[in-house]
């Protein structure tokens, strides 16, 4: 007879008060260990990092495909996506 595991209890604590708005992404893996995912809000010529996630790779490419997976329900029922323009690549950061 085979055991079934319970789900995880996931938790979100009291750190994340709600979600954040980004328009932008930028994606890097700086070592063979790590993709970095930094979300921004860009406004006219102003802007701010909102969330900024690390995960190994495996993760990273487990998010991809439901990304994709979710992308390819919403399409089938809203139809297709436009991609929106890209921004600029160099964006400059302010202390």
């Amino acid at each position: 007879m085979t055991r079934l595991q319970p789900p995880p209890e996931i938790k979100i604590t009291d750190k994340i008060p709600g979600a954040e708005y980004a328009n932008e992404i930028q994606v890097d893996n700086p070592n063979k260990d790590e993709f970095h995912l930094m979300f921004l809000t860009i406004a006219g010529t102003t802007g701010k990092v909102v969330c900024k996630v690390i995960t190994n790779p495996s993760h990273f490419k487990h998010m991809a495909v439901l990304m994709s997976e979710v992308i390819n329900k919403y399409e089938d029922k809203y139809g297709k996506i436009e991609e929106a323009p890209e921004v600029e690549k160099e964006i400059g950061f302010k202390g």
